[in-house]
């Protein structure tokens, strides 16, 4: 365990051999999973707990502190941050578990808890642990409908499970460098990005009660909070980028060029385009560039009279993300026919960019289709004049 302050040990574990989250997200670092103890004068609570990998070592940690746990705070169910829950409640027999509703229908459906054990909090209620004060705040959908953060009112310490995220082990506390900056934001991409609205409300609120510190459930404690604050005020402000991304996949390299002169283009005209081959490119990457894209260019081959399938993966990966974009096209090169649009028309049904006219080429690109190139790239330049 690590003391943070007096009083507030820190009990997670890193998970630094994890490669995939949520079996989507590359994770070259790993995670953690944070939990908390916080000590009064006649309570003690563990905020969050263990996912079930580490719960037997989790459990000799806390046992070998000689530390009583009292209370359970169950910020959010997800089972990365509640598996160790029965292990508690069996060892200390009088704890209770302090969560929302939601989240207790949550324990009981994944974890079989009996609500016996458990206390449904309100929003804005409160458990004296003697000396100190723990004020439950509802903040549903970031990123679960049953989360809410913890305050630690004397301390002005604010516990908030998912939100502030990062896939990162490289010290309990963060270092405000530009590599966490790039961790945090692929987290945010791809867990609170689709729920930006609400981010944007719980943003507001941790920064009307100005925490000193902000201790999120994975990734590193923010001593500076404005770091993490500042970013996702602009990760989830309504503006977008001069950028689009131009995701390709290419067999025989008709796409690949395609796409890497249409690029030039959207340059030559002050438009950053960011190249994704799909192949290659890992879906966080993907997905950070999507944060304040204003737009997507799908450039891909025809595959069986529809486009190739990891093409409509990508579309189907920004739709369930939500991102801010503004607008999509379709291009690419065919050899007999088919629709190189409709499966990828077919994925916006969350999100719903404009749809921008595309251009379709037989073969290699040559002669008028370059031309018609350079016109693809005039209406996506007049996007930005709209």
């Amino acid at each position: 365990m690590t003391e943070i302050s007096d009083g507030v040990l820190y009990c997670g574990r890193a998970d630094k051999e994890r490669r995939l989250f949520d079996q989507i997200m590359p994770i070259p670092q790993g995670t953690t999973y944070n939990s908390y103890i916080v000590k009064g004068e006649k309570k003690n609570a563990l905020i969050d707990t263990m996912y079930a990998k580490f719960v037997d070592a989790y459990m000799d940690d806390i046992v070998a502190s000689g530390i009583r746990i009292d209370a359970v705070v169950s910020n959010h169910a997800e089972p990365d941050h509640s598996g160790a829950i029965p292990s508690l409640l069996e060892k200390f027999p009088e704890a209770r578990v302090y969560c929302t509703k939601k989240c207790a229908e949550n324990l009981r459906n994944f974890l079989g808890i009996s609500l016996d054990r458990v206390e449904e909090v309100s929003d804005g209620q409160t458990l004296d642990l003697g000396g100190r004060t723990l004020e439950f705040i509802h903040a549903p959908w970031v990123h679960w409908p049953d989360t809410m953060f913890t305050h630690l009112r004397e301390d002005n310490f604010l516990f908030t499970c998912d939100f502030f995220g990062a896939h990162w082990t490289k010290g309990i506390i963060a270092d405000n460098s530009t590599e966490l900056a790039e961790a945090a934001k692929g987290y945010y991409a791809e867990i609170m990005m689709p729920f930006r609205n609400f981010c944007v409300k719980y943003l507001e609120k941790v920064e009307r009660l100005s925490p000193k510190l902000v201790l999120p459930s994975h990734g590193p404690i923010y001593k500076d909070p404005s770091f993490i604050c500042n970013l996702y005020s602009d990760w989830t402000s309504p503006s977008v980028a001069r950028k689009v991304i131009i995701a390709y996949v290419s067999m025989y390299g008709s796409s690949e060029t395609m796409a890497k002169e249409l690029a030039e283009l959207l340059e030559a005209r002050n438009i950053r385009a960011v190249l994704a081959d799909i192949i290659e490119t890992d879906e966080c990457s993907i997905a950070k560039a999507l944060v304040d894209s204003a737009g997507i260019v799908f450039s891909t081959p025809m595959v069986l009279a529809s486009p190739h399938p990891k093409s409509v993966y990508v579309a189907e990966l920004a739709n369930i993300l939500r991102p801010k974009l503004k607008f999509y096209s379709v291009m690419g090169s065919f050899g007999w026919g088919g629709n190189l649009s409709a499966a990828i028309d077919a994925c916006f049904t969350l999100t719903k960019p404009k749809k921008i006219e595309g251009l379709t080429v037989k073969g290699l690109l040559l002669g008028e289709d370059r031309k018609k190139l350079g016109e693809l790239a005039d209406r996506i330049a007049e996007q930005f004049s709209e």
